[in-house]
């Protein structure tokens, strides 16, 4: 008999504070494990871009983090695919020493991206062969503009099943796509013995069973971590399979993780402070409007568009008057949402306004959840260009009164398409996803052009009127 033991994260997300404990947890079944061999996995969204180190590195600081964790493979999570630019993600594995397993990803021309690997086949020390196949999340929607082919789930394993026959004893998926979806592919295709999933941030205490398929997942953040047993006939066949999860709060702390966790975030801090953005009048200076309205003006920039709409929830910070940096911005506005013009027909637009005037005081205080919101309530919507009087439901387009017939373009996020508050947009809306900035980049670039940083001169000069003036104040 042959006993094997797979640990197992998953939607990790950059929350680097559980990385010290998650890190000797592992090391040390990976070392001192009773079975007969251990694999480690990650089933994606490792990282981030709302911590800043994740953010100034691109993610590379987290590939440095996950190679002290020893995995056997991973796949990737939306928010490596989607919230980082294609160039981003085409080099973010370069010094990976892990391999990434996703075969429902491919380049524009139907090439497999130079960093992944369709599926892997592995034989054990005893010679169990296992199939490790990697899916991520089916976003047409928002793959295409980022210049990926997703492919869908059941294509694709239709494609890979018939590939692989008969050179497995074992069948194991690592998917980023969530619990329902996880039991739609045990379903499909119960020839999968274990399916290692994330995306849904759910917690499976000891997995779940549908129909001979065992699916596991842990939660999100490193929460927990995935600790399955298991045991393995002489013929190769699964006797059994014992999934567990491990919480971390219960592993001991050692002296210097919190001074660890603190430099991480430092880093990374100090890393965007380094870099200058613009240079902000002093209207700015803790005035959370202020801070919406340029917004608004520069998604409408951005899209190309003359009205525009954003929510107060985005903005966890005002920004603040003078300088200001990317670690200011990203403090500000952490989410990885990408700008979406939509265009409408003026019914169409009339009825995402009512949409958001009837939603508007219950979302004011809804706390919100997912889909890249890195804040913790909706907020009041606020428009460009757009005029609503409650007393005769008419609404008002740069000064006019909107035309039923007429198509109107309107800069929104990814965010607002997504939820399913404003089923407008997503039902009847021509949406454009913008790729490759998202948000705080939008609102960074614009802030740069509309109030330049001085120049070295100009400084002086100021400091040197500055001075004057604080002597002619001393002197009267």
């Amino acid at each position: 008999m042959e006993t094997l033991r797979i640990l197992h994260t998953n939607d990790l997300h950059s929350h680097f504070e559980h990385f010290p404990k998650i890190r000797r947890y592992l090391k040390q079944v990976q070392e001192t494990a009773a079975a007969d061999q251990v694999l480690t996995f990650d089933a994606g969204d490792f990282m981030d871009r709302s911590h800043p180190l994740s953010d100034a590195t691109e993610g590379q600081a987290n590939i440095r983090l996950m190679n002290d964790f020893h995995y056997d493979a991973i796949t990737i999570g939306n928010n490596e695919g989607i919230s980082n630019p294609h160039a981003v993600l085409e080099r973010l594995f370069d010094h990976a020493n892990f391999p990434v397993l996703l075969s429902n990803l491919r380049e524009e021309d139907e090439s497999w991206p130079a960093w992944a690997n369709d599926y892997k086949i592995i034989k054990t020390k005893k010679g169990t062969r296992l199939a490790l196949v990697g899916l991520t999340a089916a976003y047409p929607m928002t793959y295409g503009p980022n210049h990926w082919q997703i492919k869908m789930l059941g294509e694709t394993m239709d494609r890979v099943l018939p590939e692989i026959a008969g050179q497995y004893d074992c069948l194991i998926l690592l998917t980023h796509v969530g619990l329902r979806m996880d039991q739609w592919l045990a379903k499909h295709y119960p020839e999968i013995d274990l399916i290692v999933g994330g995306h849904s941030h759910t917690l499976l205490e000891k997995g779940v069973k549908e129909g001979r398929t065992w699916i596991t997942q842990t939660d999100k953040w490193g929460n927990y971590v995935g600790d399955i047993s298991l045991e393995i006939g002489d013929d190769h066949k699964i006797i059994s399979i014992k999934p567990t999860t491990v919480p971390v709060a219960d592993l001991p702390s050692q002296a210097g993780d919190e001074a660890e966790i603190a430099a991480l975030y430092e880093e990374g801090q100090k890393m965007l402070q380094s870099r200058h953005v613009a240079d902000l009048p002093e209207k700015f200076k803790d005035d959370k409007l202020a801070a919406i309205d340029v917004s608004l003006e520069a998604i409408a920039d951005f899209a190309g568009t003359d009205l525009a709409m954003l929510s107060t929830g985005l903005f966890l910070t005002p920004f603040k008057g003078g300088l200001i940096n990317q670690f200011d911005l990203q403090h500000a506005l952490p989410h990885t949402m990408h700008v979406v013009r939509t265009t409408l027909l003026g019914r169409d637009l009339w009825r995402l306004v009512m949409e958001v005037e009837k939603n508007r005081h219950f979302l004011e205080n809804y706390p919100l959840v997912g889909m890249s919101f890195r804040g913790k309530i909706f907020g009041q919507v606020y428009y460009r260009g757009i005029k609503y009087d409650p007393m005769t439901r008419n609404v008002f387009v740069n000064g006019q009164l909107l035309d039923p017939a007429e198509e109107y373009r309107i800069a929104v996020l990814d965010h607002y398409v997504l939820i399913p508050f404003f089923p407008t947009l997503a039902i009847v809306g021509e949406n454009e996803f913008l790729f490759p900035q998202f948000l705080r980049e939008v609102v960074g670039d614009y802030l740069g052009r509309k109030y330049p940083m001085k120049k070295e001169g100009e400084f002086i000069e100021e400091r040197a009127e500055r001075a004057e003036k604080r002597a002619e104040n001393r002197g009267s």
